[in-house]
């Protein structure tokens, strides 16, 4: 199955440009969306949570100047947070979706959103009223898609019997498989596309310590990133590494050649912030991969022997895929 959402493989994730992985630099970030542009790279993904509403505002102000008409622009709502950047929960019930809406629109200047998917499932309302209350922001032209986000085969399933549901965006990455068994196979079956999050597991995958993690980066409190299972991890990014050597690539352009390879509904996104990353993400596209290579990459990082969870305790909670 084609990918609707872009004719470029990759999308470009813009996360990592509002300080969830420390501090980022608003010029370089505005050259990243400007090169991932005319690079071929046309999804973008953004959340009116990441930073607050920074990122929107930075996206809106890199999309001046005519550039909005070239891109589809995704959207993640619903997460709730205080001043100081606590998470206080989800809110997705209809007047909330409307209301989210409206400032998106305003923060990004732009007329419409291509995609517009609920963060996480809200558990004090039935999905169906959130994509309807997107259904009908879709009646009124301010919508073109229904997506979702880190949902479970039921949820997913009764979103689309309520409304289309054009896109799921989940976590997939050689370290993250979980939808592997149930959930990826239930949007094949609906003609539902994926975009995929944590291609590199949040850089466990490009070998990245914790050492070298600014204070404040979310990746502190992922069990991943912890003690003993951190060390085992990397000890699987080694192997991965000489992989790497061998094909003459980086540890990151096989890691996200890996999720390339699974298909043409998957768009991975790069969760880049600067120009140097983008590249060695987009090439990836340079990497060819045999079966024989799939084999050894998966035998090299086997995802049962990953430790630790993708989120800490709390998080994992709030995942409907997950369950």
């Amino acid at each position: 199955m084609s990918n609707i959402l872009s004719d470029f493989p990759i999308g470009l994730g813009c996360m990592a440009m509002s300080g969830m992985y420390g501090p980022s630099d608003e010029a370089e970030s505005i050259a990243t969306i400007h090169q991932a542009i005319d690079r071929g790279v046309t999804l973008l993904d953004t959340g009116d949570f990441y930073g607050m509403g920074h990122n929107e505002m930075l996206l809106g102000k890199a999309l001046a100047g005519g550039k909005r008409d070239r891109v589809f622009i995704q959207v993640k709502f619903g997460a709730q947070r205080d001043p100081a950047g606590a998470w206080l929960g989800y809110d997705a019930r209809p007047a909330a979706v409307k209301t989210a809406l409206a400032y998106t629109l305003r923060r990004l200047n732009t007329d419409h959103i291509d995609l517009y998917q609920p963060a996480r499932l809200d558990p004090n309302v039935p999905i169906e009223e959130t994509v309807g209350a997107i259904a009908e922001m879709i009646q009124a032209g301010y919508v073109r898609h229904v997506g979702l986000s880190e949902m479970g085969v039921e949820t997913i399933r009764r979103a689309n019997a309520a409304h289309r549901v054009t896109a799921l965006q989940v976590e997939y990455s050689l370290m993250s498989r979980g939808i592997e068994a149930a959930i990826l196979p239930t949007m094949r079956e609906l003609k539902i596309v994926a975009t995929a999050y944590g291609v590199l597991s949040r850089g466990l995958l490009a070998g990245k310590r914790i050492d070298g993690v600014p204070a404040g980066d979310i990746r502190t409190r992922m069990p991943r990133w912890r003690g003993e299972n951190l060390e085992r991890n990397l000890a699987m990014v080694d192997r991965l590494a000489a992989i790497a050597r061998e094909k003459n690539a980086t540890p990151t352009q096989l890691a996200m050649a890996w999720v390339l390879s699974r298909g043409a509904d998957i768009t991975p996104l790069a969760g880049a912030r600067t120009r140097a990353q983008l590249e060695d993400l987009i090439g990836a596209l340079n990497v060819s991969l045999s079966a024989g290579d799939l084999a050894r990459i998966e035998a090299a990082v086997p995802a049962d022997a990953v430790a630790g969870a993708r989120y800490d305790e709390h998080q994992m909670a709030m995942l409907d895929s997950e369950r």
